[in-house]
């Protein structure tokens, strides 16, 4: 159900992109962290070749790096001239180099063929638990999300939110629990909280638009 959730946000991104021909209505100018995301997915699931993999597993991992690459495409190259870059400023710089030096310094060691996996993994949950910063610091910079973004921001929400709850799962009938995973669900989750409730009193409460004069 995870998985899905974290689909379907982009598949909101990118209907409504490709429908209304404009990436304006829904990234809100946030090019910056679906750069984030794609590094993430791509950095994560580059063991295809060292590892046997179910069909669907690699099925849904091409699918996932496909789909925020194209996103990127369409932002950045198909509809660019509706992306307004100069709004963009939040400077990810500030979240790749925590991320990488954590990845280098927390991370499972097993052997030193698998090192360099283990790191890129570790790398991408640090770094995909803080990747939406660059749009959150958006929303309210712009003191405005749409609708359309707002159901966007929710899924991505969502699918951390469900992944704790795996992880709990996993626990109490396994006794299996992944620390750096758990960790950054965590963080990603709380940084959604803020947005959780403005899009519960908001947006399912039958607001439109979520606006910093309103709270």
């Amino acid at each position: 159900m995870a998985r899905f959730t974290r689909l379907l946000a982009f598949i909101i991104l990118m209907g409504n992109i490709w429908t209304t021909r404009s990436c304006a209505d829904i990234v809100c100018h946030g090019l910056h962290h679906q750069i984030l995301f794609a590094m993430a997915y791509i950095t994560r699931y580059c063991d295809f070749f060292m590892h046997y993999h179910l069909l669907y597993h690699t099925l849904y991992k091409i699918v996932l790096i496909g789909t925020s690459l194209a996103a990127l495409y369409l932002i950045y190259a198909k509809f660019k001239a509706t992306y307004d870059q100069n709004q963009d400023t939040f400077h990810i710089e500030f979240l790749l180099i925590p991320a990488t030096i954590l990845g280098l310094i927390v991370n499972h060691k097993f052997t030193p063929i698998e090192l360099w996996v283990q790191v890129l993994w570790a790398f991408s949950i640090y770094l995909e638990s803080v990747a939406i910063l660059p749009q959150l610091y958006m929303v309210s910079k712009t003191c405005e999300a749409k609708t359309i973004t707002s159901h966007y921001l929710m899924a991505l929400g969502s699918y951390r939110a469900l992944y704790l709850m795996n992880w709990l799962w996993r626990y109490y009938f396994y006794g299996h629990y992944e620390l750096i995973a758990i960790g950054g669900g965590i963080v990603q989750t709380v940084l959604y909280c803020d947005f959780f409730y403005l899009y519960i009193t908001r947006v399912i409460w039958g607001r439109t638009l979520l606006q910093c004069d309103e709270v």
